[in-house]
């Protein structure tokens, strides 16, 4: 066993310690069915459903189902969540529907994109090993948890608040992150279908105003989604917020943000126009 099986071993139940953590958490003044809370037994099929999909695809040796998973998931426990809630209210649809579109949308975009390109480089090396692709599947529910956990909170929570101002301004958010998103990947697809364009960067429509306008736009709508769910948090309940921070920490510090600018920088760098795009676009919030 080499050190990166090791660590796998070890990281394993710390990312299942966490995912008990916060379905503690999220779980308190929540609703319940059968004596369970309705957002710990989310949480729990959250990584069930990851597991189920992980023993074809390594006896496989396949990510291609990895994205679809993830979408499908957030789909079909978000309807579970409205269906076992009780006196589930305007809110709750309201959140139940948004992260659905977006679940929708990016599922099936993302499935397109590795259809098409026939694999995602990012697996070969997890592929091989039974525990660092587990605990790929593993990451998966718990990042499925901590950016739906607010719209999840909300929706299993037994305060129920009338549609307000927060419910608004917090839709008003999520559309225009969701607007920005969308538009963002219709132009990238759009550049990189193009013959003409192969192996040149695309610096146009919203990508000359940010080098990653689609994770503005992620970022922003899940912060629309948290501020929809304010008015029902309560006590512990609180812990919903880390959904936006999560996402914005993801995208900006982990694995979004840097390995596409270490991956544009080596097949780029050095070249008059990509330095002088890199120096005038900013990494994430356009500028106007």
């Amino acid at each position: 066993m080499n050190k990166a099986e090791r660590t796998g071993w070890i990281v394993f139940p710390i990312l299942i310690l966490i995912a008990v953590g916060v379905a503690w958490a999220g779980s308190q003044g929540g609703s319940q069915v059968g004596g369970i809370p309705v957002f710990a037994l989310a949480v729990g099929l959250a990584f069930i459903v990851q597991w189920i999909v992980f023993v074809p695809s390594f006896i496989k040796q396949t990510e291609k189902f990895f994205d679809l998973t993830g979408s499908l998931t957030y789909i079909s426990i978000t309807l579970l969540a409205v269906f076992l809630s009780p006196g589930a209210d305007a809110r709750a649809y309201l959140l139940a529907g948004m992260v659905i579109v977006w679940a929708v949308r990016l599922g099936s975009f993302l499935f397109g994109r590795i259809k098409k390109a026939g694999k995602d480089d990012r697996f070969d090396e997890l592929k091989p090993s039974f525990i660092r692709f587990l605990n790929v599947w593993t990451i998966q529910g718990l990042w499925v948890t901590f950016t739906a956990a607010a719209a999840w909170v909300a929706i299993t929570s037994a305060t129920r608040v009338g549609l307000d101002v927060f419910a608004l301004i917090g839709l008003l958010v999520w559309v225009f992150g969701f607007g920005f998103e969308v538009v963002a990947d219709n132009q990238k697809s759009r550049f990189n279908a193009d013959p003409a364009k192969k192996g040149k960067f695309i610096r146009s429509g919203l990508w000359a105003r940010s080098r990653h306008p689609n994770y503005f736009g992620e970022i922003v709508l899940w912060l629309g989604v948290a501020i929809i769910a304010i008015p029902v948090l309560q006590g512990w309940q609180w812990v919903a917020m880390i959904s936006p921070l999560f996402v914005a920490l993801l995208l900006i510090r982990v694995s979004g943000i840097p390995l596409l600018e270490q991956k544009s920088d080596k097949k780029w760098g050095g070249q008059p126009d990509y330095e002088e795009y890199k120096k005038n676009t900013p990494v994430l919030i356009p500028k106007l």
